[in-house]
């Protein structure tokens, strides 16, 4: 039995596969990052409601959104200054704030980031692995002309149809990985854009703070 036809079926079905896949990947990122930017948002209508530290930390409570973590950091960052006394200067404390704000919001970035590379990989090897099939296909009808001494219609009609099969689901497979990588990766920067000024805005807010204390 003649094995090519097989090769050709196994990288249809691995695209399939595939296809699969980053739709999956796809569907999980969409949900989850439209549910991290709604409680991003209702985060960043409390806290700009807050004039103190003291008010964030009454507000902050179980809050689950990405914000939250980063404004948790600086708290516990803050919480440790106590035990510093005076013996670090002012300079060295906003340095070690930021930090800590930086280093919460690449990891939250980070999270953001799972699941891409698989969109990419997929997006930029499917067309290779559709041309694979394709040239599979062509040796199995260059072989059927061989052995049956004609090039018919007949004889190449259907190794052809399932190379250019092959091709088809290898782009059909490859664009919307691509797309959704590119509107992730958008969603990744935004969301990293808006982490960080949240940290210049949580800075202001502890100097402000300060500023009443003294």
């Amino acid at each position: 039995m003649d094995s090519v036809p097989d090769i050709v079926d196994a990288v249809l079905i691995f695209l399939a596969l595939l296809s699969v896949l980053i739709w999956s990947v796809a569907i999980s990122k969409y949900i989850t990052f439209h549910r991290n930017a709604k409680h991003d948002r209702d985060f960043l209508t409390l806290f700009s409601k807050t004039k103190s530290i003291q008010d964030l930390l009454n507000m902050m409570g179980s809050k689950q959104s990405r914000l939250a973590r980063v404004a948790q950091a600086g708290i516990d960052e803050l919480t440790s200054w106590k035990h510093l006394a005076n013996a670090v200067a002012p300079d060295d404390k906003r340095e070690m704030l930021f930090h800590s704000l930086k280093q919460q919001a690449q990891i939250e970035q980070a999270r953001m980031e799972n699941g891409l590379s698989i969109l990419a990989s997929v997006g930029s090897t499917a067309p290779f692995i559709g041309l694979f099939g394709t040239v599979w296909g062509i040796m199995n009808a260059l072989k059927n002309i061989t052995a049956m001494g004609s090039a018919s219609l007949d004889v190449v009609a259907g190794p052809i149809g399932e190379a250019l099969i092959a091709t088809a689901i290898g782009i059909a497979t490859a664009v919307p990985a691509v797309l959704a990588y590119n509107y992730f990766l958008r969603k990744v920067r935004l969301s990293a854009a808006t982490m960080d000024n949240f940290a210049s805005a949580f800075h202001l807010l502890v100097l402000k703070s300060r500023i009443k204390n003294d």
